[in-house]
Formats: C-alpha cells, sequence, structure tokens
C-alpha cells in the first residue's frame, strides 16, 4: 500500500472508531446526524467527540488545576490542528473536515471556554448574561460549527445556531434540574429566583421551593422564543442542509413541551419522549 494509501486507510479506521463511540453515546442527534452524506457525517461525528471529550474533563471528580490543565492542553490541541500536525486522534480526525467545511478555530475555542466556566467551580444562580454566555460557548458555539458541517452557506446559518443552541441549552438545563442539584450546581439565573422570591440559592432548596415551577415556567418561555428565532432563521436558509437541525429542534421542541406540561412538580423525574415519537419528529423533520 502507498503513502496515501495508508494514510486514507488510518484515516477512514479512525473516523469509523470515533462513529461507533458515538452511537454507543446513545445520543438523541445520532439519527439527526445519520442523514448528512458521509464526509459530513464523519465531521459530525468528529465535532461531537471533541465535545464529548473535553465535557468529561469538566464533568469528571478531578482537581481543579487538573482539569484546567487538561483543558490548555486541549487548546493546545486546536492549535496543533489549524497548524496541521494535530496529535489527538479526535483533533487528527478533525483535521480534513477543518479545511473541507471551513470549520473556525474561535468556535473550537469558545467550546473549551464554556466547558472550563463548569470545571473550575459550580455554577449556582448566575446573572443571566453569565448564563447567556454559558449557552453560546456549550452549546451556540457547537451549532456554528455543525452549521457549517451540515453545508449551510446562509449569513442566516449562524442565526441559526445562536437560537438553537440556546434553546437547547436551557432545554436540559429544565431537564436536568434534580440531577444538576445533586451535583451542586443550578443553572437557573438569578434574576428569576430573585423575581419569584427565592433568595437562599443552595441547588437543593431551589429544587425543593413551592415557587420553582414559576421560574421555570419563565425560563421555559426563553427558551421558546430561541426555538421561534431559530424557525425564522432557517426559513431563510436552504432545507436540505438544515435538516438535522430542525431534526435536533422538534426533539427538544417536544421535550421542552412535555416538560412544561409536567409544570416540574418533580424536579428529579426525567423527562424523555417515547421512540415512535421521536421516530415521527425524525421523519416529519427529515423528510417532509
Amino acid at each position: 500500500m502507498s503513502g496515501n494509501g495508508a494514510v486514507t486507510a488510518q484515516m477512514a479506521a479512525l473516523q469509523s472508531d470515533i462513529a461507533a463511540k458515538v452511537q454507543a453515546s446513545g445520543t438523541s442527534f445520532y439519527s439527526a446526524m445519520r442523514l448528512l452524506p458521509q464526509a459530513r457525517r464523519d465531521a459530525m461525528f468528529a465535532i461531537y467527540a471533541f465535545c464529548r471529550e473535553v465535557d468529561d474533563i469538566a464533568d469528571e471528580p478531578a482537581e481543579i488545576d487538573d482539569k484546567k490543565r487538561r483543558l490548555e492542553g486541549w487548546r493546545g490541541e486546536i492549535a496543533k490542528l489549524y497548524d496541521g500536525s494535530p496529535q489527538h486522534p479526535i483533533a487528527t480526525a478533525l483535521l480534513p473536515c477543518v479545511k473541507q467545511f471551513n470549520l473556525r478555530r474561535e468556535d473550537f475555542l469558545a467550546v473549551i471556554d464554556g466547558m472550563e466556566m463548569d470545571a473550575v467551580e459550580d455554577i449556582v444562580a448566575p446573572p443571566m448574561d453569565t448564563l447567556d454566555l454559558y449557552c453560546d460557548r456549550v452549546a451556540s458555539a457547537v451549532g456554528r460549527l455543525s452549521v457549517r458541517a451540515f453545508g449551510a452557506t446562509e449569513p442566516q446559518a449562524d442565526d441559526v445556531a445562536y437560537h438553537l443552541g440556546r434553546a437547547l441549552q436551557l432545554t436540559n438545563i429544565l431537564r436536568d434540574l434534580g440531577e444538576d442539584a445533586e451535583r451542586g450546581r443550578l443553572y437557573l439565573p438569578r434574576e428569576l429566583l430573585d423575581g419569584c422570591g427565592i433568595t437562599d440559592r443552595a441547588p437543593m432548596k431551589v429544587v425543593a421551593h413551592p415557587k420553582l415551577n414559576e421560574v421555570c415556567q419563565a425560563l421555559a418561555r426563553r427558551a421558546r422564543q430561541h426555538f421561534a428565532g431559530a424557525h425564522v432563521a432557517m426559513a431563510a436558509c436552504a432545507k436540505g442542509p438544515m435538516r438535522p437541525a430542525a431534526i435536533m429542534g422538534g426533539v427538544y421542541r417536544a421535550i421542552l413541551d412535555r416538560l412544561i406540561l409536567a409544570d416540574w412538580r418533580d424536579p428529579f423525574a426525567r423527562i424523555s419522549l417515547p421512540k415512535w415519537q421521536k421516530l415521527w419528529l425524525a421523519f416529519r423533520y427529515g423528510f417532509l
């Protein structure tokens, strides 16, 4: 086998390994990713693997200095990626994607910055501006990478990423209240807590507060506004490249609707969609 052939085979094996790990992770995005052509699908799997890698650093039990060191290592790896000499297998898999789909360095670095917000301290009742910055880094930056991998070229594609990333992240926050509280985290913004007279910011006390649902309903309205903003921006983009984003938006909007209906009576209950509904949403937004 020639040198170029060996490199191609190694890359194909690496991409196959990453795809298998993405599938094994059980992410709800997997079905949407599979709609993409091979090269774009490989790019999305590599982007997802990168995000999972840095997210695990932020979430795993370890000393703060160790987490910061490892995240700094990923900043260095992104520098190597854009110099054309990545060392980490995931960064190596990203190399052809960066060149082919014009993925931006600053978006990868924003994701790392967002994970560092979780790594250096437990976020508890952040100001709304801080929450919005967090959502931009951990979700909308991923969206900006994703719309390029999807093949969207319109300026409004970044607007889709802006709104849909925030909508998805706020939905995650509203779904994971109990789980986050058990870990000492509370992403509900302080302005909404203040407005409902919740002054004790201890996460477990907040999720047990009788006015929790009022705070969550207010944040859900903000999420709905972002879903609406994403819908408007998608309408200005070519339909084909936006199908994966439309599926993700449809699934998460349905989860948000279920959360609103449950009214956070039990913040520890895991709200999810039945398989039939996920399949219907994938068909509705992917093929109709």
